[in-house]
């Protein structure tokens, strides 16, 4: 297996095969529990092989929590892969009392309930309805790194082909510690809102597409 983020222990999900979670829980539909002991996108990968279509994580992802960053890193790393399979993912997401601080995660399936902004089920009303798959993402080509990003309002479209640049991609797959980047390509991720910081551990927003879910053009 592909070893996870180094610093934070396997978690366990459970999952079914219908979108409907009530659906998911009959008996032939619920595909019980799923130890996540690897990446996010390999595991997201097995998951949606084995018929997965729906995945609930264990416990909310707290990104005011310093202390809990290595989690919020690998399970928003998580969310972002299942999402990129069009897998609905049942979470919740405690941002803090900024009301627009969910904007930087609004490319993701949208969770059960946002907490710490003074009105939450407005909030969640707001990301549900401005949410679509393939928000922010990022694909590969040959030697370069194509990322498109909507999050905010308009399109922002970056290509990345600096070898620094793409270590670094590959290194935030997961989530990873501050220090595991370069110091002035993180400043240029970061003061592109691509990458964002919890702590002392970074998490690279844009999920990885490897075919369109529409022409390229509208995404």
């Amino acid at each position: 297996m592909t070893p996870a983020l180094t610093g934070t222990a396997p978690f366990t999900v459970t999952a079914s095969r219908d979108y409907d979670p009530e659906v998911g829980t009959l008996p032939a539909m619920s595909l019980g529990r799923y130890e996540i002991d690897m990446t996010g996108g390999e595991a997201a990968r097995r998951l949606f092989a084995a018929g997965a279509r729906h995945v609930t994580l264990p416990r909310p992802v707290d990104v005011t929590d310093p202390a809990d960053a290595a989690w919020t890193v690998r399970a928003l790393s998580f969310v972002g892969a299942l999402t990129s399979m069009a897998v609905s993912v049942d979470w919740q997401l405690h941002t803090g009392p900024d009301p627009d601080a969910w904007r930087h995660f609004s490319h993701l399936h949208p969770p059960t309930a946002v907490l710490g902004p003074a009105d939450p089920a407005a909030t969640a009303l707001a990301w549900r309805g401005t949410y679509y798959i393939c928000k922010c993402i990022h694909r590969h080509g040959p030697g370069f790194i194509q990322v498109r990003d909507r999050r905010y309002g308009e399109l922002r479209r970056f290509t990345i082909d600096e070898p620094e640049y793409h270590e670094a991609v590959e290194t935030l797959t997961d989530g990873a510690p501050v220090d595991a980047v370069p110091a002035p390509v993180l400043d240029d991720l970061m003061a592109e809102t691509l990458v964002l910081r919890f702590g002392d551990h970074l998490w690279w927003a844009p999920y990885r597409v490897r075919r369109w879910s529409e022409a390229p053009l509208v995404i």
